[in-house]
């Protein structure tokens, strides 16, 4: 199984009311979250662990998890408020205001984590639960314990405005990383954590030499490119598609690397350090067909594996 550590939130996307006004309809979302629900529908055997209200919003986001396959026995419930992110959109393009104080996803804590069993043997961390602390502090820890003999796929989709103190997110983020066997950073990404003014591929070195097998670097309608701990890089390009919105794009693709990944027998960390050009072309293609089709329609609304 491919658990998911991360937020679950409600995405408020705008949409016109019958007045005629715009009004916001709430709809699932969250990095992670995405990636759950995206993997869930292409058929891999996946999980969810997060900070859940008991909200009618966290009872709404349970029953997506449901509805798309996900497992959800390490959820941790709370009688807190649920993350709510409203939306704009710009031709197409999102950007976000966050309400996220004292929320279930925020709060939890590293004793709230749970003992991971074998039958778990991926894990994938990214978004705003990265840098939103006390949670942050405890997927950190989660990492930390069950890194060993699980591959590990991390997404730090780095928004600043959500980090309190830059020091102590680089140097947890850092950490993680080193615990990483795949880092999947977009341009901004990578800028953010290497701001020198060095070439893209000397930053994803940099970043390699923190211990990964893989980083992924996607560049938006430029594609993707792989970098193997080897020195190999491999490019895909980005699938044509009518655009919606970008909500989500970037969490199912993440969902298409893993699943075709996983499909391919290489989702373990001995396969990871090994892995071929072959493979992870594969890969990215898959994650950027599902991309394709996320961004094709409105909110974060992964295809199902018939889809394709």
């Amino acid at each position: 199984m491919i658990l998911c550590c991360g937020e679950a939130l409600i995405d408020m996307i705008p949409a016109p009311t019958a007045r005629g006004a715009e009004g916001f309809v709430p709809h699932c979302g969250g990095a992670v979250y995405n990636t759950a629900v995206a993997l869930g529908r292409l058929g891999a055997q996946t999980g969810m662990l997060t900070g859940l209200s008991t909200d009618m919003f966290g009872q709404q986001l349970a029953q997506g998890l449901k509805a798309s396959h996900v497992d959800v026995s390490h959820l941790i419930h709370a009688e807190r408020p649920t993350t709510l992110a409203f939306v704009r959109l710009v031709d197409g393009h999102a950007t976000y205001e966050f309400f996220d104080e004292n929320t279930a996803g925020r709060m939890i804590e590293p004793g709230d984590m749970p003992s991971l069993s074998p039958e778990i043997t991926a894990l994938y961390f990214g978004g705003i639960s990265l840098a939103c602390e006390p949670g942050a502090d405890a997927y950190a820890t989660l990492l930390k314990r069950n890194a060993e003999g699980r591959a590990v796929m991390l997404d730090p989709n780095i928004r600043p405005s959500f980090i309190r103190d830059i020091g102590r997110y680089r140097a947890r983020l850092d950490r993680m990383i080193g615990l990483t066997n795949i880092v999947k950073v977009s341009d901004e990404d990578l800028n953010w954590i290497t701001p020198e003014p060095l070439s893209l591929d000397d930053k994803v070195a940099r970043l390699l030499g923190l211990g990964p097998s893989i980083v992924i670097l996607t560049r938006g309608g430029d594609g993707a490119t792989g970098y193997l701990a080897s020195g190999e890089a491999v490019q895909v390009a980005a699938l044509s598609a009518e655009i919606v919105d970008t909500v989500g794009a970037g969490d199912t693709f993440n969902a298409g690397v893993l699943a075709k990944l996983s499909e391919l027998g290489a989702l373990h960390a001995e396969g990871l350090a090994s892995l071929d050009a072959a493979t992870l072309t594969s890969a990215l293609e898959h994650g950027a067909r599902v991309a394709a089709v996320t961004v094709s329609r409105a909110g974060a609304n992964p295809p199902w594996a018939g889809e394709l």
